[in-house]
């Protein structure tokens, strides 16, 4: 296949990014609004509509750019393999500028200041571990399912997982140091203040860092089932020579079969065809008498009205 060209690459990494932003500050703007005091029904209706966003995003974007929306996801890819150093340093400005402008969009649709910063504190040590864990799975559920040759699940994967994290981590997994950057720019239930961004981006960057260590433990190369699957994609091997001069078994009983003479190319090497009466005879060369051509059995006839034969007759 085709390498996508990098800047389409640059741009799908942008939109979906700030799809992402969108939906998981668009979401909690309306959960709050909605529920408000439920912090619980605030956070089920903000984790189930990132979960279903996710998904979705990562289906219209992926491939194209290969859906990464994360920087840790980015050079994980580049560590593991799967992604040129270089590139994955041009997605990383592009998915932060992304998660920024999709923060100003959830702002406006909501009728709030354009750029709010938040003022909501979540550093702190539980939070901290929450966020390597959370970033850690995140990356483990992602490499896991493409070296083992299911990468068709991992959009609904990492839905399943990001919603999930949303309750069982403390930092409500935040797990993307691009998310983190943009939601500083929103004074809002999805907020995060610019003061704690840096110990979440640093969290992130522990778990991403440690679960590509388990990958390559646990799956050092890609599976047998994802080498097949690339090989599918670029089509049938070509026949061999030997293979293509053979005549096919319909062609041997309906006597109309060509046969190659080693030596010879287009119609100078092939034998006239049997039983056809508009053909006329191939054209030889002097060095064609000397050779044996391969012919189709003659239909039996009795040997006493058998004519004798002209030398052409089964030409």
């Amino acid at each position: 296949m085709t390498e996508v060209a990098l800047w389409r690459r640059l741009a799908a990494e942008f939109c979906g990014s700030a799809l992402l932003a969108a939906v998981v500050i668009g979401s909690g703007i309306a959960a709050a609004s909605l529920s408000p005091g439920d912090a619980g029904l605030e956070l089920m209706e903000n984790a189930a509509a990132t979960a279903a966003g996710l998904f979705a995003i990562i289906l219209m974007f992926g491939p194209v750019s290969g859906g990464h929306f994360n920087p840790v996801v980015s050079f994980a890819d580049a560590a593991l393999g799967g992604l040129r150093w270089r590139d994955a340093a041009a997605y990383l400005p592009v998915q932060v500028t992304g998660c920024v402008a999709g923060a100003v969009a959830a702002n406006e649709m909501f009728a709030r200041a354009a750029v709010s910063l938040s003022a909501k504190d979540r550093a702190t040590g539980p939070h901290f571990l929450a966020e390597i864990i959370a970033t850690a799975g995140l990356v483990l559920v992602i490499f896991a399912l493409v070296r083992s040759g299911r990468s068709g699940t991992t959009p609904a994967a990492v839905g399943a997982y990001i919603g999930a994290a949303n309750f069982f981590t403390s930092s409500t997994s935040f797990a993307n140091p691009a998310i983190t950057v943009g939601r500083m720019f929103s004074a809002t239930f999805a907020g995060i203040a610019p003061s704690s961004a840096p110990a979440f981006i640093a969290a992130q960057v522990i778990g991403g860092g440690g679960a590509v260590l388990v990958i390559m433990t646990l799956y050092p190369r890609p599976t047998q089932t994802q080498t097949q699957t690339q090989a599918q994609a670029k089509g049938p091997a070509p026949r061999r020579q030997a293979d293509a001069q053979a005549p096919t078994q319909s062609q041997a009983q309906a006597g109309t079969c060509e046969i190659a003479v080693p030596g010879e190319s287009g119609t100078e090497g092939l034998a006239a065809s049997h039983g056809n009466p508009t053909s006329g005879p191939a054209r030889t060369r002097p060095a064609d008498n000397a050779r044996k051509r391969s012919r189709v059995k003659a239909p039996t006839v009795p040997q006493a009205s058998r004519p004798r034969p002209s030398g052409a007759q089964f030409r």
